[in-house]
C-alpha cells in the first residue's frame, strides 16, 4: 500500500519538473522564447531630468534658511518628489519588452494606465530591417528596427544595439526555416502604413 501512495507523489514531481517555465503572463504552453529585448534607457531621459530638477528644487529651503535641517529635510523632499516623478517613465522602459518565440512576436508595451500588445505570427514576417541616424544613436547605440509584415510595418524605435538583435531575430527565423529578405532602412519606408511604439 505504501508503494502505491509513492507513485502519484513521483509522478507529480516528474510532472512539476517537466513543465516548462513562463517567461511572460501569455506564453502558450508548447511555445519556446528565443529572444526578450527592450528599449535603450535613454527613453527615460525625460524622467531623468525631472528627477534631478526635483533634487535641486530640494535645496531652495536650505537657501531660505542655511541650517543642516532645512537642508537635508529639503534634500530628502526633493529626493522623494523626484522618484515619484521619474517612475512613471521607469515602468514605460521596464515593462515594455519585445519577445521573439518560436511562433510569434509579441511586443508589450505598458504603462501606468495602458497596456498595449502587438501579436505577429513569425510567417507574416517579410523584411526585418535597421537603422541607426545621428550623433546620439550612434555614440549610444541605439536605433530603430522595421519589422515588414503583410499587414504593415512594426516600427521600434530606440532599440538598444539594433544591429545585433536584427542580426538575432533574422538568425532565429532562418533555423526555423523562414527567410526574410533584408534590405537597407530608408526615409521612404515610414510613409507606408505603420504600427509605432
Amino acid at each position: 500500500m505504501s508503494a502505491k501512495k509513492e507513485e502519484p507523489e513521483s509522478e507529480n514531481l516528474q510532472d512539476i519538473t517537466n513543465e516548462k517555465p513562463k517567461h511572460f503572463k501569455e506564453q502558450f504552453e508548447d511555445e519556446e522564447v528565443l529572444l526578450v529585448f527592450r528599449k535603450h534607457p535613454v527613453v527615460m531621459r525625460k524622467s531623468l531630468i525631472l528627477f534631478m530638477l526635483a533634487i535641486l528644487a530640494g535645496t531652495v529651503p536650505a537657501l531660505i534658511k542655511p541650517t543642516y535641517g532645512f537642508f537635508f529635510g529639503g534634500l530628502a523632499g526633493g529626493l522623494l518628489l523626484g522618484l515619484i516623478l521619474a517612475f512613471p517613465g521607469w515602468v514605460r522602459w521596464h515593462f515594455s519588452v519585445y519577445i521573439m518565440t518560436d511562433k510569434r512576436f509579441i511586443q508589450q508595451t505598458r504603462s501606468l494606465l495602458q497596456v498595449n500588445v502587438v501579436d505577429i505570427g513569425l510567417e507574416q514576417i517579410q523584411m526585418i530591417n535597421y537603422q541607426i541616424s545621428g550623433l546620439q544613436e550612434t555614440l549610444l547605440n541605439f536605433g530603430t528596427i522595421v519589422v515588414q509584415t503583410y499587414v504593415g510595418d512594426l516600427v521600434i524605435r530606440d532599440v538598444h544595439h539594433p544591429a545585433r538583435v536584427q542580426k538575432e531575430m533574422v538568425h532565429e527565423l532562418r533555423e526555423m526555416g523562414i527567410h526574410p529578405t533584408q534590405r537597407p532602412f530608408t526615409q521612404g519606408d515610414e510613409d507606408k502604413r505603420t504600427i509605432e511604439t
